[in-house]
């Protein structure tokens, strides 16, 4: 919340936090309201252009507090719309923000962490490694940044961001109070308004926090399922072998059941080819959610280099899809979106300066792999 020269950043606190602020300088709460509009409403950084704010407590607020976003050191825009921001953060960091214009909705995919601390083994963003956890101020920072770019300020009825997903780089639950925070404020009037349906946290299925965010909010929740059965989702998403399917589900259905409201569910498949795109994981996964109420996403994946990994056809995914829809799913699959601009699903990859050293690691396996394959390539040429 404060930076070197000791002042508050504002752009990070909920309202609670705001009013508690403002007292604490000796104003009065209701302050607080008229500069969270003027910060989330109008995307102002500068106090000085607070006009409802007497001169005298602006220039309080110079002294003590600041709004500050993260860096922007790039915005791309892709050439079916798509947009990608890539912003530096306080750990020296880069973190890739997307925005997904579809169907009448402007989704903005936001990021939790720089890198990510789960190694899922078909994401590029794991094999970045791990740095630090974003601030509510560089989570809720990404919104207010693309928020700006669209010239949504001052905010209107017809905004360009509708949805929001926790689906960015990083795993939302492992930077709980920073997250939690930064929702609150996507959701608060005082902030982007955005409706509790229309929030997404997406987990891998750190099970205790999915248990403790039911008590403190109720946006929607995406699980990134990825396999039907513990043996292979133990290769795919190291973090089962903690947290095992059947203890997984049962947290996510205790979640949903708190919703009510018809709210279910959503379920994230990375179908990979030949891994688990088998008509036998799909009846595997049609057993597996039986009695679980939710809405299927299925995501063809994305290459990028070393993964190891590659796209099934088109064929085996319309075969998985109808199977599932057959035993009465709801199923989409995501349309590849951003792919020239690499922000396409499982693409982000930031600038991570990992203290894990895992990309470095990683790499070099792959590329021992890729040498032990090329004599036999050769040789089989011959």
């Amino acid at each position: 919340m404060t930076n070197t020269t000791g002042k508050i950043n504002l752009l990070g606190l909920t309202q609670p936090e705001m009013e508690q602020f403002f007292e604490s300088i000796g104003e009065k709460r209701f302050r607080a309201g008229q500069v969270m509009k003027w910060i989330h409403h109008f995307g102002v950084d500068d106090f000085a252009a607070m006009t409802n704010v007497g001169k005298a407590l602006r220039e309080k607020l110079e002294a003590s507090a600041e709004i500050r976003g993260p860096e922007v050191v790039s915005e791309n825009i892709s050439a079916d719309g798509t947009r990608k921001w890539v912003v530096r953060v306080a750990s020296g960091s880069c973190v890739e923000t997307v925005y997904i214009p579809q169907n009448g909705r402007g989704t903005l995919c936001v990021s939790s962490q720089a890198g990510c601390a789960l190694d899922c083994s078909f994401c590029s963003t794991g094999k970045q490694g791990f740095n630090s956890d974003l601030t509510s101020a560089e989570i809720i920072g990404q919104v207010w940044i693309a928020n700006k770019s669209f010239g949504s300020v001052p905010a209107k009825i017809d905004r360009a961001i509708t949805n929001v997903v926790m689906m960015g780089m990083g795993e939302p639950l492992l930077n709980f109070d920073n997250v939690v925070s930064a929702m609150q404020i996507m959701m608060d009037d005082l902030g982007y308004g955005i409706s509790k349906r229309k929030v997404t946290l997406s987990t891998s299925g750190v099970v205790p926090m999915i248990d403790k965010l039911a008590e403190v909010i109720d946006v929607s929740l995406a699980l990134s399922l990825h396999a039907p059965n513990d043996e292979l989702r133990n290769q795919l998403v190291p973090i089962n072998k903690k947290y095992p399917l059947e203890m997984l589900l049962a947290a996510c259905k205790r979640y949903v059941s708190k919703l009510g409201e018809k709210r279910v569910l959503t379920i994230e498949y990375t179908l990979l080819k030949g891994v688990n795109d088998q008509p036998e994981h799909a009846e595997q996964m049609i057993a597996l959610l039986a009695d679980v109420p939710c809405k299927i996403n299925l995501i063809p994946f994305n290459p990028f280099p070393f993964s190891g990994y590659e796209r099934p056809s088109n064929n085996a995914i319309r075969r998985f899809q109808d199977l599932l829809h057959k035993a009465g799913h709801n199923v989409t699959v995501r349309t590849t979106r951003g792919d020239d601009i690499d922000a396409a699903c499982g693409q982000l990859v930031g600038q991570v300066m990992d203290r894990t050293r895992r990309s470095e690691r990683y790499i070099a396996v792959r590329q021992l792999g890729n040498e032990a394959q090329e004599p036999r390539t050769a040789a089989n040429r011959n």
